[in-house]
């Protein structure tokens, strides 16, 4: 079994501040969706609660292995990063859902508006607060380059997820129980990338954007530093 690291409860303490705001931001995204539906007495946006959850699981993830000792971490590393890749996309695919943005009957468009945004901005903060410590990890047991390395690349993979999530409805768990029919679509963007241009528009555009929101995170965390010393 793997055992806390003694360390556990001041790694708790450092983290509550954002383990706090983000529970905030997560209950105002949940109270707007729940009072939408008492208010219309439709389920138009429910789903977004699910994705928010979906989303939630790889900060989860990182959390847990944060609260491991360092030699237990790095043994763990691997399945738990493995399994933290595969739910990764949940976190950025949120953005996505801003495509549902309509005029709804008996409801004011900005009242939806701040509700996808809220939802969106949960999920993006929620992958890029589970990302730097993920990288964190990388780094700790390979080293700096491996780190930035990891995180690049889980960021590109990750808009490649939303687009199989979002134009091919393909969903996490499909890897383990419609894994062949999800092989051949993969192969299929892979082998003939002149066939899906959509799939390639996605993962370059999206994959950048999500690059440069996580370089300017790091860069104001940077700026933190720097002005308390």
């Amino acid at each position: 079994m793997a055992t806390l690291s003694p360390t556990a409860s001041a790694l708790l303490r450092q983290r509550f501040g954002l383990v706090l705001i983000l529970g905030a931001s997560l209950a105002m995204s949940t109270v707007l969706i729940v009072f939408r539906v008492f208010w219309t007495h439709h389920i138009t946006f429910v789903f977004l609660l699910w994705n928010l959850f979906l989303a939630a699981i790889p900060m989860g993830l990182s959390l847990l292995l944060s609260l491991l000792a360092p030699d237990t971490r790095r043994r763990w590393l691997l399945p738990v990063g493995l399994l933290w890749l595969l739910f990764f996309p949940n976190a950025p695919y949120i953005l996505t859902d801003l495509l549902h943005l309509g005029q709804y009957p008996g409801v004011p468009r900005w009242y939806d508006l701040t509700l996808l945004l809220t939802a969106a901005w949960n999920g993006l903060m929620l992958g890029y607060a589970s990302l730097l410590d993920m990288q964190r990890f990388v780094e700790e047991r390979l080293g700096w380059v491996a780190g930035w390395a990891f995180s690049s690349v889980a960021l590109v993979l990750s808009s490649y997820g939303v687009y199989l999530g979002r134009f091919l409805r393909w969903n996490s768990w499909d890897i383990v129980t419609n894994p062949f029919s999800l092989a051949y679509d993969i192969l299929g963007t892979l082998l003939h990338p002149a066939h899906h241009p959509r799939a390639w528009g996605v993962t370059v555009l999206f994959g950048a954007f999500l690059l440069l929101g996580y370089l300017t995170l790091r860069a104001l965390g940077r700026l933190q530093v720097t002005a308390e010393q």
